[in-house]
């Protein structure tokens, strides 16, 4: 991927501070065996209609933000995971519920006139009627009125006593989720697996040139594609630019890049090793810097393309949910295209249309995390929000279509010790902070330098695909 403009960003709390303060809640799914196997420990979340009695997000649905005590007001934030006064728990009481902040010792969300804010349990102010919506969600009011707690647009708004509306409805999303045994492989489907992903696939040094002095200096990755696919990567992100007609494999720009990989050999290897492992499923995401006509072009070159290539806009999938990957092997549909790219952006560029030729645009199927965790080294933020903002949040769903979750788990430059580091704590941060900010836990686990860390991310994946989250949640 191309590297955005730096931007400020909050210091994070230390990574020991933040795991001090997890709770567990009593009522445990995992058993010793489950421990030892290395399953993640997920716990329940509400019923239906419940109102749950341990420690949640308040987080909007329309937005995706949390509720965060800040400093006494409590503003919409980001998704933090246990880092940022996040975390309330609902307490029955007389006349409804306090909702208690759950690392703040007798801290309660209040408010005061049109205002949300913090104050002593028990004050005035700290009671409210917690009341299940549709889709899950909650109404939080002030009791004998008709005036709710409602989000805030952007990232560090005030949340307001307001009005009804959508804004007012909020998912109390577990801390911790539930979950059960995966389905049987023949009833699994897509949007309940996970993938190892490979971010800026091609950027590893041995298949090619990928940038010029200094980008160079750091590759992504250590290993070629061929190798990748033989490892377990079945995701790859791979950046396109022209060069004479053809899209070309480079970061950044190909300017000064003696021989760049064309995307249509990485495409080739993909399918040639795709058709000799049936079953297999292998999906593409294309940070996206050519015409259509040109990707259209590099993709007809391809040998064997249109035999595995997936086309879920063809499937109905968007209304009647994913296959089940035992019928996409039964067909031998095994590799699914996306661009980054938007149907608007072509349209208004007088482009025909990437879907007509079986690239998916990713904003219609997909919903992804910020991409950097912070520099190469140094420290690191892990919050876990969308990288297209609050109007396609992670938590967006639906009863019929659950979009892809790709999560992003990398900084902005690719250094070996430190993608060491975060590699092990990949697990870590699926559970605590982008399961619960997605509301559903990750299909696709992009990391730099797959082969570092312990564990590894391919032993994370293989964790994530031994459960599903509890419906209902």
């Amino acid at each position: 991927m191309s590297l955005p403009r730096p931007r400020p960003r909050p210091r994070p709390r230390s990574r020991s501070r933040s795991r001090s303060r997890q709770r567990a809640h009593p009522r445990a799914l995992c058993t010793v065996a489950a421990l030892a196997l290395g399953v993640p420990v997920l716990f329940p979340g509400p019923a239906a209609a419940a109102v749950p009695t341990y420690s949640v997000y308040l987080q909007n649905s329309v937005t995706g933000l949390n509720a965060a005590d800040s400093g006494g007001t409590v503003a919409a934030h980001n998704p933090k995971g246990n880092e940022d006064h996040q975390q309330w728990t609902p307490v029955a009481v007389s006349g409804g519920h306090q909702l208690r902040n759950a690392d703040e010792s007798g801290v309660c969300l209040g408010r005061s006139g049109t205002s949300a804010v913090t104050a002593t349990c028990g004050a005035d102010g700290t009671t409210w009627t917690v009341t299940a919506a549709a889709n899950s969600t909650y109404t939080i009011g002030v009791p004998g009125t008709s005036r709710y707690l409602t989000g805030a647009s952007a990232d560090s708004g005030a949340v307001q006593i307001g009005s009804s509306g959508d804004y007012a409805r909020w998912y109390l999303t577990p801390v911790a989720y539930a979950t059960t045994a995966m389905p049987s492989t023949d009833t699994r489907t897509l949007d309940q697996v996970s993938f190892l992903t490979s971010h800026n696939a091609y950027a590893n040094g041995v298949d090619g040139d990928f940038a010029s002095f200094p980008v160079s200096l750091f590759p992504n990755q250590s290993r070629g594609v061929s190798q990748q696919l033989t490892d377990g990567v079945r995701g790859f992100m791979l950046d396109t630019y022209t060069v004479s007609g053809q899209a070309m494999l480079c970061h950044n720009s190909c300017d000064g890049v003696g021989s760049p990989v064309p995307l249509a050999t990485d495409l080739q290897r993909m399918v040639d090793f795709l058709k000799a492992h049936p079953g297999e499923f292998a999906t593409v995401f294309l940070e996206d810097y050519v015409a259509s006509d040109v990707l259209k072009s590099s993709l007809a070159s391809v040998s064997g393309l249109s035999d595995v290539l997936y086309r879920p806009d063809q499937e109905g999938v968007a209304t009647s949910g994913w296959p089940t990957m035992a019928d996409l092997a039964s067909r031998g549909k095994q590799l699914l295209i996306f661009s980054d790219r938007t149907r608007a952006s072509d349209v208004s560029s007088g482009y025909v249309t990437r879907d007509t030729f079986g690239v998916m645009y990713q904003r219609e199927w997909t919903v992804e995390n910020y991409w950097s965790m912070g520099g190469g080294l140094g420290g690191s933020d892990w919050s876990c929000y969308s990288r297209w903002g609050t109007s396609r949040p992670l938590t967006t769903d639906s009863t019929a279509f659950h979009p892809l979750f790709v999560m992003n788990h990398f900084r902005d430059y690719t250094v070996g010790g430190t993608a060491e580091t975060d590699n092990a704590k990949l697990l870590n941060r699926v559970q605590t902070f982008c399961t619960p900010a997605a509301r559903k836990k990750p299909n696709y686990l992009a990391v730099d330098r797959y082969d570092l860390g312990s564990p590894s991310p391919l032993t994370t994946v293989g964790n994530l695909n031994t459960y599903v989250l509890t419906a209902g949640q």
